[in-house]
């Protein structure tokens, strides 16, 4: 059994806009945390610059911090938005934080999901996926370092750039670009041999189209002569589990509403809005959908165990980080995911269930055994 790897993926939602954002930002960091302590593999962080919400405006940055703080989970952005960088500064900073991290660093890369970013730029959204497909490419170039770059666009000029650090990581660190509803990030992470963050397609539960992508992946890969690895690849669902269904549809009464009033009248970003005008019609929402499960760990691994069937395989799930519940009943949702859901997706626990089948098969003829050999030898030396 090949180990299923687990992560979140932190846009962050930390909704609604009115709450203190400086104790939503340590919130965030002791997310990061408790799952670095719970074993969780890995944790992506969005860039985001507006609509009061999604407020890291600096993931590499963000995680740079939080790497100081934690001794095993790998991090990344998760997207740098390239259209809005210059692909030098990209590089040189996520190289920095590969070495300030000593190789727990991945990265990744998207067009940027918020249009209100754009346009404070004055970019349109038909700029932002050409301009992540050119800039991918300059992006790893500058970071693989085998010759300087020079080029130019509507939006930076580059000449004989090069970076003056080389990866920590050995050959590099992970690179992965985001998928959303459109095929732009799967022909990408084909044509470069990228790993791909499956957001837009499970989050919007067109599990179908999670399939289109790969299709796009093998083709993109096989036309440039790359590798399609399915265990880079990385699925992402909303999840929120208590020890009953009941009691985690109770826990979301907390922060749903104001999520879901986020997607519908703040976010520009059809691909997550939800519907429904009441808690009860919300909530029905998520529960109908397929890109999501409010309610047991047992519901929890029967909808990965559809996923991995429906999608053909993949490498990594990531939860989505959000505000639907208050911190204590958060914290428990991911305790419980990590005691109860992740077992089942890792080669240890057939190996402890075996072990244990193996005691229980010889229990009465070894306990019966056992039982004797301490009577001999109490007996031996009664006075």
């Amino acid at each position: 059994m090949s180990r299923l790897k687990f992560g979140i993926f932190m846009p962050p939602f930390n909704s609604p806009a009115s709450q203190n954002a400086t104790s939503s930002l340590q919130r965030n960091v002791e997310t990061i945390k408790l799952l670095d302590e719970l074993g969780y593999d890995e944790a992506w962080v969005g860039e985001h610059h507006s609509a009061g919400t999604e407020i890291i405006a600096e993931p590499i940055q963000f995680i740079t911090y939080v790497g100081a703080l934690t001794k095993h989970i790998k991090l990344g952005p998760g997207v740098v938005s390239i259209p809005y960088h210059n692909p030098l500064w990209v590089a040189d900073r996520i190289i920095l934080a590969d070495h300030l991290l000593r190789g727990r660093v991945m990265l990744g890369l998207g067009p940027g999901s918020l249009p209100t970013d754009a346009a404070m730029i004055g970019l349109e959204p038909s700029q932002l996926r050409p301009a992540l497909e050119h800039d991918t490419g300059v992006v790893l170039d500058l970071i693989r370092g085998d010759k300087p770059v020079t080029v130019t666009t509507d939006r930076y000029k580059l000449v004989g750039a090069r970076c003056q650090l080389a990866p920590y990581s050995d050959p590099c660190f992970e690179v992965a670009v985001a998928a959303a509803t459109s095929p732009a990030g799967a022909r990408l992470a084909g044509r470069y041999g990228l790993g791909m963050l499956s957001i837009g397609a499970l989050i919007t539960g067109e599990l179908d189209l999670l399939n289109r992508h790969w299709d796009v992946v093998e083709e993109e890969a096989a036309k440039y002569g790359q590798v399609a690895d399915r265990r880079r690849w990385r699925l992402v669902a909303w999840i929120h589990l208590a020890e009953t269904k009941q009691k985690a549809i109770e826990n979301v009464r907390y922060g749903l509403d104001a999520f879901v009033e986020y997607t519908q009248k703040t976010l520009a970003l059809p691909t997550i809005r939800a519907r429904g005008a009441t808690f009860e019609e919300r909530v029905q929402f998520y529960l109908d959908s397929n890109n999501a499960v409010i309610g047991t760990p047992d519901e929890a691994v029967a909808f990965l165990k559809r996923l991995d069937e429906q999608s053909g395989g993949f490498g990594c799930f990531l939860q989505v980080a959000n505000d639907w519940a208050d911190w204590d009943a958060t914290k428990k949702s991911y305790e419980l995911f990590a005691r109860h859901v992740i077992p089942h997706f890792q080669p240890s626990q057939a190996r402890l269930l075996g072990s244990e089948a193996w005691a229980q098969s010889r229990h009465s003829e070894l306990d019966a055994a056992n039982a004797a050999a301490i009577q001999a030898w109490t007996d031996k030396f009664k006075k």
